[in-house]
């Protein structure tokens, strides 16, 4: 394969090279994405050269590699895309071949040539054999047949024309820029002078790609430094238990130990665990393995420390830890890696933080299988990929992993020291007055330690200040929406944002739905405010990164590789950078604290994604604060009910005992009245008959013996014998209606009491009100100045009612002793004004007292339902007395006047004894009306 002279003498390169060049420059320099970089170059120079396949190949460290980009024309050559090569495919001649001259090699397989073709021109241009390429200097080589062992190698690819350019990087060779033609072809200075700047421009792209690589290994290091610190500085006491698994997590680990030493020997040594294989390896309880001897003296004489003997890495316990650190039970888990911590702060060791790795597996895709020991021997017939698993691999801890252990470890030392100083300076506080007497010396000594440490408290008090601002405000106020607003509005002024918001959840809504309850936004932005919000992206995409507690610090929404559904959302609400910090309900994702930027793109500083960390944590528990609130509430409620509902049984218990009683009393009084009433009634009738007789016999005499003796005309006048002759027939009549009287007295108090009948029985609802009358007769009839009360009574046709009789009867009993209550209040009122009236010498308006009445109807409106009113012409009663009227112990009388509990027991016998209706209708001064509803047939419910 030779040059053609007028390329060779040609100065300029053409318009399509020239295009193709600025094309690549343009890639390198708009995009930092590597592979997209390459596959783009890959398929460029394809096209360019019009070759089959070109491809990319990068070393790895164990001089092995793999197709990293490909272009294929038409599938004429297989893919080797993704596979990779051993070592031995590329000897270590050729590539130093490649490295210290630059070289670049042309296989011409039909005439198996191989040219080499250095960036600066050798002066040799004849051919030369194997034997002497091995031994002639790198700068004379130019031309020599190529090795049959390569070109079966190539063959076996289907190749027959090769162009290999290095892609080098510092001096060391990245990778290769490989392109194969299935036929025989002439490759022009032209051309290879095109590949070589195309692969110079790769190393640029590579080179920046590593930059952008770097930083973003920077700012992951520096996110998962404050999510460790956002544990480390917690308000509360540390949780080591999650700091642990935290950083066990950011490195991958399987399991990881905590060892603290305490420097108070009372104190047991503080040890936390992670992972199942780790637990295990304590030989007792009381002695873990970081305060045995064996430990320390092991990582003391380990040559894996780093600078500063503060950190020590095994990728194999088994192959580069000592001896004695092998005696633990390391054996019986799958731990083959090791990295331990040295907790020191300043000249104060503080104890060790273990992290362990477990052995891998790992899947090679190889191009073609191949046996080293025969490599060299005979080339692989068949370049089809096989797959190669390898178990019991180790798994190396990074350089980048490393960096990040000792800024990790210097964190926590620091944190853990000042952690445990303020534990010191609580008990010390705590026990000040018991112990001042005894420590006076002690704090004279220590007096410039307590300085330097206070020096140290205050710049952490300084950082913590304004986050107390707003946890004060938080805990000022059980109010959730009082908290909310207070905390956006301290938050937005803190870190002087455009808008925050707090975004609930709907329940039930996967996180796909909800709203913005508080917000604190500048009035140059829309509110947010109750809008509802769709998203389905957030519920199938990021739900569960924030419930795990993931927080989102977008500097440019565009930029920061959002689905496309969500940066919708964002762009409607003019959000140009944002910060989302999940607010957690325990563990479960409750809504988010979001801080918006809506003017321009803002760079998140790692104190504001801290500050904001710590508000959603003090919100997380202001929510569980609000709900167990709301749950006491509602308890509280609950037992207020309870409560009520108890008095008020025991009210209606007290009032059905007291009328049970009186209703005994009632029965026994009547019972032994009506015995002796019965008696004389019984014996009037005879005392009658023989006073007239007597009399007849007196006047017989009289008759006939019209002239008395002396002696009797005396009697006869001392005794006044015509006016008893008179006056006993009339007394005896008297004496009858009185009898009678008694006997309907009590028959009424016998029908009230109802003692004879039982609890549930038919009975004439008209009988027992007239009962009731008859009892309540004195308070009706005049007396006095009270001219008394007039009962009208409308009785309409009424079914006999099944009930419970004394019941209903201590009903009506309320009813109209309420109604003659209010009656004679009006008409004392009225009758004292119409007598001040009556004194003053000039005319006054009417003040004729009206006659007070009450009116009673009964009617049976349809089959199975009757209706009682009691209607009076009283003062009336107010709306605001009405929504009161049947609650206990509400009255509207004088003190030792009434108990309040008539109306309320009288409306529990009709609506929950009887299933009726008890209302009450009543206007100020048009009177009031009692209305019962009653089913004649009772159903207990």
């Amino acid at each position: 394969m030779i040059f053609s002279k007028f390329d060779q003498e040609k100065s300029q390169l053409s318009r399509d090279q020239i295009a193709l060049l600025h094309r690549m420059v343009d890639r390198v320099q708009r995009s930092l994405e590597l592979t997209e970089i390459l596959s783009t170059a890959a398929a460029e120079i394809r096209a360019f050269l019009a070759v089959d396949r070109v491809k990319v190949y990068r070393f790895d460290v164990d001089a092995s590699g793999e197709v990293v980009a490909e272009s294929i024309l038409d599938d004429r050559l297989p893919t080797l895309l993704g596979l990779r090569f051993p070592a031995d495919d590329i000897p270590p001649y050729a590539r130093e071949l490649f490295v210290k001259a630059k070289m670049r090699t042309i296989v011409n397989v039909a005439e198996q040539t191989i040219l080499f073709s250095p960036l600066e021109a050798m002066p040799s241009t004849r051919t030369l054999t194997v034997e002497e390429v091995q031994q002639q200097p790198l700068v004379d080589l130019l031309q020599r047949p190529v090795d049959p062992c390569h070109v079966e190698y190539l063959t076996a690819m289907g190749v027959q024309a090769s162009l290999v350019v290095p892609i080098l990087r510092q001096e060391r060779l990245w990778g290769l820029f490989v392109v194969h033609h299935s036929q025989p072809r002439l490759m022009t200075e032209t051309e290879l002078q095109v590949v070589q700047l195309i692969a110079d421009h790769i190393a640029v792209a590579i080179a920046q790609a590593e930059l952008h690589i770097q930083a973003q290994e920077k700012a992951r290091r520096e996110l998962l430094v404050n999510q460790v610190n956002s544990l480390l500085h917690a308000e509360v006491a540390l949780n080591f238990q999650a700091i642990l698994e935290e950083i066990v997590s950011i490195f991958n680990g399987s399991g990881g130990r905590l060892c603290l030493f305490v420097n108070d020997p009372a104190q047991p040594t503080q040890l936390y665990t992670c992972g199942q294989s780790v637990t295990r390896l304590d030989r007792s309880e009381n002695s873990p393995i970081e305060v045995q001897p064996i430990w320390q003296s092991s990582l003391k004489a380990s040559p894996n420390a780093a600078p500063g003997c503060n950190l020590w890495t095994f990728t194999d316990l088994y192959g580069e830890a000592p001896v004695l650190l092998q005696n633990f039970n390391f054996q019986s888990t799958l731990v083959r890696g090791l990295m331990v911590w040295s907790l020191r702060y300043r000249q104060q060791f503080l104890g060790y933080l273990s992290i362990f790795r477990d052995e891998v597996e790992r899947e090679i895709q190889w191009a073609g299988e191949f046996d080293p020991d025969q490599r060299q021997l005979r080339p692989r017939q068949s370049f089809k990929e096989w797959r190669e698993l390898k178990k019991g691999q180790l798994n190396p801890w990074s350089h980048t992993e490393i960096e990040l252990a000792q800024t990790l470890r210097h964190h926590c030392s620091m944190a853990i020291q000042q952690y445990q100083l303020f534990q010191r300076v609580q008990i010390l506080n705590a026990n000040l007055e018991q112990q001042v007497q005894e420590r006076t010396a002690q704090l004279e000594k220590t007096l410039s330690q307590a300085i330097a440490q206070s020096q140290q408290l205050s710049q952490f008090a300084e950082r913590r200040k304004s986050l107390s601002m707003v946890v004060s405000a938080i805990r000022a106020s059980l109010d959730l929406n009082t908290i909310f607003q207070t905390t956006a509005t301290e938050v937005r002024h803190l870190l002087n944002a455009d808008r925050v918001g707090v975004f609930q959840f709907y329940p039930e809504s996967n996180f796909d739905d909800g709203e913005f309850i508080a917000e604190d936004v500048l009035p140059d932005y829309d509110s947010v405010l109750a809008v509802k919000i769709h998203d389905h992206c957030f519920g199938e995409q990021y739900a569960a990164h924030y419930q795990s507690g993931r927080i989102q610090a977008v500097n440019n929404i565009h930029s920061a590789g959002l689905s496309p559904c969500h940066i919708e959302v964002l762009a409607q609400f003019q959000i140009k950078a944002n910060l989302v910090v999940p607010l957690l309900k325990g563990k479960d994702l409750w809504g988010l604290l979001c801080i918006h930027q809506c003017d321009m793109h803002r760079d998140w500083e790692p104190a504001d994604i801290e500050f904001a960390t710590q508000i959603a944590i003090q919100l997380g528990v202001a929510i569980q604060q609000a709900e167990l609130l709301y749950q006491t509430q509602q308890q509280a409620r609950q037992l207020s009910h309870t409560l009520r509902d108890l008095q008020q049984t025991q009210t209606s218990l007290i009032q059905n005992e007291k009328m049970s009683g009186l209703g005994q009393l009632v029965a026994g009084v009547a019972h032994e009245i009506n015995n002796p009433v019965n008696f004389i009634y019984g014996n009037l009738n005879h005392a009658t008959e023989y006073t007239h007789d007597l009399l007849a016999l007196l006047k017989l005499y009289q008759q006939h013996y019209p002239n008395p003796t002396p002696a009797i005309c005396d009697k006869i006048q001392e005794i006044d014998l015509d006016f008893l002759i008179t006056d006993l027939p009339s007394m005896l009549g008297s004496m009858k209606v009185g009898a009678d009287r008694i006997r309907q007295i009590v028959l009424s108090l016998r029908n009230f009491s109802r003692l004879d009948h039982a609890a549930m029985k038919q009975v004439d609802i008209h009988e027992g009100i007239d009962s009731t009358l008859m009892i309540l007769q004195h308070r009706l009839k005049a007396r006095g100045d009270f001219p008394g009360i007039e009962v009208v009574k409308n009785y309409g046709k009424l079914p006999l009612v099944e009930c419970f009789a004394g019941q209903l009867n201590q009903v009506f009993m309320n009813v109209l002793c309420n109604a003659i209550d209010a009656l004679e209040e009006k008409t004392k009122k009225a009758i004292a004004a119409q007598k001040q009236h009556l004194t003053k010498p000039v005319p006054a308006p009417s003040c004729e007292v009206q006659a007070p009445t009450i009116h009673i109807l009964t009617e049976a409106p349809k089959p199975g339902l009757i209706k009682i009113r009691f209607r009076d012409n009283g003062p009336g009663i107010s709306e605001t007395v009405q929504a009161k009227i049947f609650d206990p112990f509400f009255t509207t009388k004088a003190i030792g006047h009434g108990t309040g509990l008539g109306l309320s027991i009288s409306y529990q016998i009709v609506v929950d004894k009887h299933h009726g209706i008890f209302r009450c209708i009543s206007q100020p001064g048009k009177g009031t009306e009692f209305l019962i509803e009653l089913p004649t047939m009772l159903r207990v419910r």
